[in-house]
């Protein structure tokens, strides 16, 4: 009988044992809420809100901070932040959605979608595809164009498909990656050519709808007094951290025009990492098929190495998919992605090895803040010794911040002060056309040169000489990459054209200066929207 307790509580033993290393490995890590505390304040973020699903369930989703600096309304699971290019992951379902219907195949040629689609060179216009669309292997370079989506333009969508004609090639078609918005703006434009449904109507109808996102909407424009949402904010040209305003991207869309809330976002990452199928209910939003066609490798992405304080995170492989990035860490396969944007960066990490997916949402533009965290809870999940990633990030941002001052420090070491312009500054004056963005104005004001681009509204500023025919643009709206502006005379005098290029060599690479080749609108010429 004794023998017989002694089973029994020992068998009871190691149930309790089990049931409590089960338990370890779905609860989120202890330490969770002061690890957190810790990165926002040491990377000076307002607000931030974590989610954590684990084996088919949220197992942890929480708010923390402020919405706004300056006010007390504090951040929730529901309170809504603008995910940026997170968006490219719900276009690319929307897409896998028809494929699954039958109304388009990820090969179909963009052409037979979209008349009158057109690149510069003709054999990409022919051979383009609508997988080709989601890859960032188009040819064109980092970021082309993205000077017609934001700051927020006066241009449509349609405007931007039909000026894809015009974007000259760095590279051959297929070649090698670079990030681009605006082909995911084209592929948006499919689903109303197929279904005649806008991109937008389809996103709340097909997945917003039957996921319950009920806090999540596609455009800023539609926010109201107290409604529950954090306020971008950014220290970028004022090295102060400040409130600034919501970026209008509806003409981005489906590049990155999604605002969502931690706990909408944990449904959407248990849906992708339930490949497709609705928690809990028989109903698909996209084949099992589908799914893994999403996560499947399409360009290999460059992997240079990271900071040193970083090389254990530097990946294997690191590929994008699509509207996923895939990378390995310690044996795990990544489905990953992130979304920045004035304001706001955030991440969505899913890891279908462990049925696991993190989601990481903030109302400042610090990555190191969101994957301090990021990490901290995968090393927790994979049972691995800790590590202080707050420390290895922050010291990172430091390594950048210092290399960024070198960087400024030679420019201003290099550049000759006492270097003269070729002519009077009203000679400068004058209306410039690039094939793509179209015209920009220089003119005179108060005595000072005043560059601003026609097509967008928040990009007027003052020009100050820098050397020779090169002058600096300082925006009157902070937030913007300043520029130089660069003018090549002619044999008469007149001038030929005018180049740009970011000021600061870590200028977001949306700043795509470098790709205007302006020319000068004589008398003669007029303007054109297009």
């Amino acid at each position: 009988m004794k023998h017989i307790r002694t089973l029994a509580v020992l068998a009871l033993c190691i149930l309790f044992a089990f049931i409590a290393t089960a338990f370890a490995q779905t609860a989120p890590p202890a330490d969770l809420d002061a690890w957190v505390a810790r990165s926002m304040k040491t990377f000076d973020v307002p607000g931030l809100s974590v989610a954590i699903m684990k084996d088919g369930k949220v197992v942890f989703v929480k708010g923390y901070g402020v919405r706004k600096l300056g006010e007390t309304a504090p951040v929730d699971e529901n309170t809504v932040f603008a995910i940026g290019s997170n968006t490219k992951q719900f276009t690319a379902a929307c897409l896998a959605m028809l494929v699954d219907e039958g109304k388009i195949a990820w090969d179909d040629p963009v052409y037979e979608r979209l008349p009158g689609f057109q690149m510069y060179d003709p054999y990409v216009s022919h051979e383009m595809t609508i997988r080709d669309l989601l890859t960032h292997r188009s040819g064109m370079g980092l970021g082309e164009g993205d000077l017609l989506l934001w700051p927020h333009t006066t241009y449509t969508r349609e405007d931007i498909v039909y000026k894809l004609r015009y974007m000259k090639p760095v590279s051959s078609f297929r070649s090698r990656w670079a990030y681009d918005n605006l082909f995911y703006t084209t592929a948006g434009q499919i689903i109303p050519a197929v279904t005649g449904t806008s991109w937008e109507d389809f996103v709340r109808q097909r997945i917003f709808a039957p996921l319950g996102m009920v806090n999540s909407n596609t455009s800023s424009q539609s926010y109201r007094p107290g409604d529950n949402i954090a306020y971008p904010h950014t220290s970028e040209q004022t090295n102060k951290l400040q409130v600034v305003p919501f970026q209008n991207l509806d003409i981005a869309g489906p590049a990155g025009s999604i605002n969502s809330s931690a706990a909408d976002m944990a449904r959407w990452a248990l849906l992708q990492l339930n490949r497709g199928k609705l928690p809990d209910r028989p109903k698909r939003l996209f084949s099992e098929a589908q799914s893994q066609e999403m996560w499947t490798s399409q360009t290999i992405m460059p992997n240079p190495d990271p900071a040193p304080s970083l090389a254990a995170l530097k990946p294997n492989f690191f590929d994008y998919a699509l509207g996923w990035m895939v990378r390995d860490y310690r044996g795990r396969k990544l489905v990953t992605h992130t979304g920045g944007l004035l304001g706001f960066v955030s991440r969505i990490m899913l890891v279908p090895q462990e049925n696991l997916g993190v989601v990481i949402l903030t109302n400042a533009e610090e990555r190191g803040a969101y994957d301090s965290i990021l990490y901290h809870v995968l090393d927790h999940y994979f049972q691995l010794p800790p590590e202080d990633w707050i420390a290895a990030f922050k010291a990172a941002k430091d390594l950048q911040e210092k290399n960024a001052a070198a960087a400024a420090e030679q420019q201003n070491t290099a550049r000759n002060t006492s270097s003269h312009p070729s002519l009077p500054p009203e000679k400068y004056a004058g209306t410039y056309k690039d094939a793509w963005y179209g015209t920009v104005t220089i003119r005179m004001e108060n005595g000072r040169l005043v560059l601003s681009f026609d097509h967008t509204p928040e990009m007027v500023g003052e020009m100050e000489h820098w050397q020779y025919d090169t002058f600096q643009v300082h925006w009157r709206v902070r937030a913007i990459a300043d520029a130089f502006v660069t003018f090549s005379l002619n044999p008469d005098g007149t001038i030929d054209r005018v180049a740009m290029a970011p000021v600061s060599p870590f200028a977001d690479f949306s700043f795509d200066y470098q790709d205007l080749d302006l020319r000068p609108v004589r008398k003669a010429e007029a303007p054109t929207t297009k």
